[in-house]
Order: C-alpha cells, then sequence, then structure tokens
C-alpha cells in the first residue's frame, strides 16, 4: 500500500475489484480496474486504483499505477468455460468490499471517478461522495448474482435510481441486460447520459431524450475481454474534454474495436490507435 501521507492526486480514480482470469492459457490479470486503468493512462490521465485484493496476486501489468488495496485472502478470481459455444462464468473467490473510507481525501477529487463494481463490492450510494467529480458508473458487478457453485448469471440492478441521478454517465453491455431493451430504457430515463455496448455491432447512446447508434469498424476479433472497460473509459476521458456524448461514443467505440484484436490487457489502445481514431471521428 502506498504511503498516505505522500500520496499524489489523480486525474482517473477507479474504484473495484483488480480480479485473476483463468483462462486455458493460465490466469491473468482483469478486471474493470485494470482495464480503465491502463486506458486512462495511455490517454495521458493519472490513473489510480483503489481496490481489495490479495497480495500474491501479481500487479506487474499495472506497474506505475498506484494502487490502494484493502487486504483480502484471496483475489476476486473468475474463470469462464465456453462449453458447445454457450459461455458460462464461475466466480471462484470474491475479495473484500470496498467503501468510501477506502478512498483517500487526495483522491476524491478526481476529474474522473469510475465506480466498476465487478462482485458488488462497492454499496450503491458512493456516488453522493463524489460531487465535484464527472462519475462514470459500469455497473456490471451490481448486475449480476452467482449461485452456490459459483455460477454466474445476470440480475436486475437492484436500487439503481440515486446513483444513475448523481453519475456524469452509465455504461452497460448487452449482457449486463441479458437482452432486456425494455430494462435499458427505464435506466436510461433515469441517466443523464447511457451507452449500451453491443459487441462488434458497436453502440448505442441515450441522452437528452434522443437515442443515437454507433457502428464499430469490422475487425478481426481474437479476444473481446475488457472491450467494454476499455470503452468506458475512453468514453468518460473524451466526455470530459468535449462535453459531447456522441462525439465520445463514436471516438470510444472505434477504440474498444480495435482492442479485441489483441489478448487480455494487451487490447489496451496504443497512442497510434488513440490518434487514428480521433482523425477518424473529428474527419
Amino acid at each position: 500500500m502506498h504511503d498516505l501521507v505522500h500520496l499524489e492526486p489523480v486525474d482517473y480514480l477507479v474504484l473495484g475489484h483488480i480480479s485473476v482470469d483463468l483462462t486455458p492459457d493460465g490466469p491473468r490479470l482483469g478486471g474493470t480496474a485494470s482495464y480503465a486503468a491502463m486506458t486512462a493512462r495511455a490517454l495521458g490521465l493519472r490513473p489510480g486504483i483503489v481496490t481489495s485484493l490479495s497480495s500474491a496476486t501479481d500487479t506487474q501489468p499495472l506497474a506505475g499505477i498506484p494502487i490502494l488495496s484493502t487486504p483480502s485472502e484471496h483475489s476476486t478470481t473468475f474463470e469462464n468455460r465456453t462449453v458447445a459455444g454457450i459461455r458460462t462464468q464461475l466466480l471462484q473467490h470474491r475479495a473484500g468490499e470496498l467503501a468510501i473510507e477506502d478512498v483517500p481525501a487526495a483522491w476524491r477529487q478526481a476529474r474522473i471517478v469510475h465506480l466498476g463494481p465487478i462482485a458488488n463490492e462497492i454499496a450503491s450510494g458512493i456516488t453522493r461522495y463524489f460531487s465535484a467529480s464527472l462519475v462514470g458508473l459500469t455497473p456490471q458487478g451490481w448486475m449480476r448474482l452467482w449461485d452456490e457453485d459459483g455460477r454466474v448469471h445476470a440480475s436486475p440492478w437492484l436500487d439503481p435510481d440515486e446513483d444513475l441521478q448523481q453519475a456524469g454517465a452509465v455504461v452497460l453491455s448487452m449482457e449486463d441486460v441479458d437482452g432486456d431493451l425494455e430494462a435499458v430504457e427505464r435506466l436510461a430515463q433515469k441517466a443523464r447520459v447511457l451507452c449500451l455496448t453491443e459487441a462488434a455491432a458497436g453502440s448505442v447512446v441515450y441522452w437528452n431524450g434522443d437515442r443515437r447508434r454507433f457502428r464499430a469498424p469490422a475487425v478481426t476479433e481474437v479476444d473481446a475481454t475488457g472491450a467494454g472497460d476499455i470503452f468506458a473509459a475512453a468514453f468518460f476521458t473524451r466526455l470530459l474534454s468535449t462535453r459531447d456524448p456522441w462525439e465520445a461514443a463514436r471516438f470510444a467505440t472505434h477504440l474498444a474495436a480495435r482492442s479485441v484484436t489483441r489478448p487480455g490487457l494487451e487490447g489496451i489502445p496504443t497512442s497510434e490507435e488513440i490518434e487514428d481514431c480521433l482523425v477518424e471521428v473529428l474527419s
């Protein structure tokens, strides 16, 4: 844990579990916190992560990004299995819960605060403590449950109203809502800006009673893990600088599409990809 007395401020705070993802090629670091923080850094911001994980977890891929972690016997650990084309996610371990007390004062004024629960580790209502920031929500961890065997399944977002009203923007996926577009419409009515990511199809943005679709460029997919988190970090960052959800979504859609051409954290955008996407969006 970093020395809180000498803790430097950050521009992009991510609150949520860093995870260990078990893959056929071995364990690798994951979670919204990992993908979003690395994307924010690639976009020129100073990220910081507040999380809970085991001291045995290797966070070397996040070297250079300050991490404040409450200790846990196990890091949140997921295993994804695909049988006959059907993907099943299993939660093997869950790290400790996170609260506002875990966030140092020096970080509570970050320009962007990204709340990225992946296993219901953040209590609802925490958005009220970040009134000076653009609060971005990726609520997937509030929209999933797991049975006694750890099998993860979609679940309605309980008591979303306060967090939706406080947040500057919300990003969720078709998988998060289990394909329920009526649920998306209900959430969008309460949110300032809501983005729905649709994998290779791109994204849909709801803003000011309007809805627009942004098509993703065709790419060869290698691994889509983390693409939604990369989209969210890119969207929140561009939204802060432009105040234009349409432009932010167009940029994020193009950038996230490029990320699926590489596995895992290798999909974090490069400076060349960022420049290319900015040219595409502004041309």
